[in-house]
């Protein structure tokens, strides 16, 4: 049987600082904070077959009562999963999994593939989740429009706590600013206008869940004089200044990344922690002017983007 697939790259993205909103509603929660998008990335392929490409857009799917009360789409063609990998490994992540129900999907093939490392702070749970949202609209020919889809992937990845404010920032590109939280139509972003070399050096991963799901009365106090530093002077050397006070005051700074941003700043460079990761991020050769040896890449200048397709196989 012949199929319709569709490629969408989604940046990395590193939060410097945030604060946390949270609402009923998973559009209008989010954060305020600023990071940066990196080409180092996120892709991911979607494989559609003819049957599910000419189902039901999504909007008009019909629906029946499970025994909670949910609604549970009834579209034949997409009953069943289709196969998941990460980086060539069954595997599935959450929000991806809510982002294909909501197109009426879930009988896609997907796999995702990423150079980052996963649960360290460079937003892959949600560049998972807005890249199948691009290529699953694409290969099932949907018709959504890049706000809905943005919208789509933003609140299954709120829905899912894995994240407030990737998804929105992975869509823009560049070196996000988000003003307000929430999804496209509610919330609203800016950006400093700047390009970069970045490297990064991972020491593993901390646990966004935990973090986003304890009081968060202190963090978002925190990320938001961040961010009134950053919009009075937007410049990177002030958002990096502003994040390595961010990281202090909320308390989220750990030994191994306090140690590496110190020597990059003793190097005479510019460091601060990822958001949520035991990760430092650096401007230029700040980590390998201290003896690191970084994972290097630039600003992403393009935002989330379909790489390919859709294409028959």
């Amino acid at each position: 049987m012949s199929s319709q697939r569709a490629t969408a790259f989604v940046p990395g993205h590193v939060t410097a600082f945030f604060s946390a909103h949270p609402a009923d509603d998973p559009a209008a929660a989010g954060s305020r904070g600023a990071g940066v998008t990196l080409t180092d990335g996120v892709t991911v392929r979607v494989s559609a077959a003819d049957g599910a490409v000419d189902g039901a857009t999504g909007d008009d799917t019909a629906a029946d009562d499970d025994t909670n009360g949910d609604a549970v789409a009834v579209d034949d063609a997409t009953a069943d999963a289709g196969s998941r990998t990460i980086d060539g490994e069954s595997g599935s992540i959450g929000a991806v999994e809510d982002v294909l129900d909501d197109l009426n999907a879930t009988g896609a093939d997907v796999a995702v593939e990423t150079d980052l490392p996963i649960g360290a702070g460079f937003g892959v749970s949600g560049a998972a989740a807005l890249g199948a949202a691009l290529a699953a609209n694409a290969a099932f020919d949907r018709g959504r429009s890049e706000n809905d889809l943005v919208r789509t992937a933003h609140a299954a990845e709120v829905g899912r706590g894995t994240g407030l404010g990737d998804v929105v920032a992975q869509a823009r590109g560049g070196v996000p600013v988000r003003l307000e939280p929430g999804a496209p139509g509610v919330g609203e972003l800016d950006g400093v206008p700047a390009s970069a070399r970045v490297e990064y050096v991972t020491f593993g991963e901390l646990s966004t869940e935990a973090v986003l799901g304890g009081d968060t009365t202190a963090l978002s106090a925190a990320g938001e004089a961040a961010l009134d530093r950053l919009r009075d002077d937007p410049r990177l050397p002030t958002l990096l200044d502003a994040a390595r006070g961010f990281a202090r005051e909320a308390d989220l700074l750990v030994p191994e990344v306090a140690e590496a941003v110190e020597a990059v700043d003793a190097a005479g460079g510019e460091a601060a922690m990822a958001m949520l990761g035991r990760t430092v991020f650096a401007l230029g050769t700040g980590l390998s002017d201290a003896g690191y040896d970084p994972r290097a890449c630039r600003v992403d200048a393009a935002g989330a983007r379909l790489v390919g397709g859709p294409d028959r196989e």
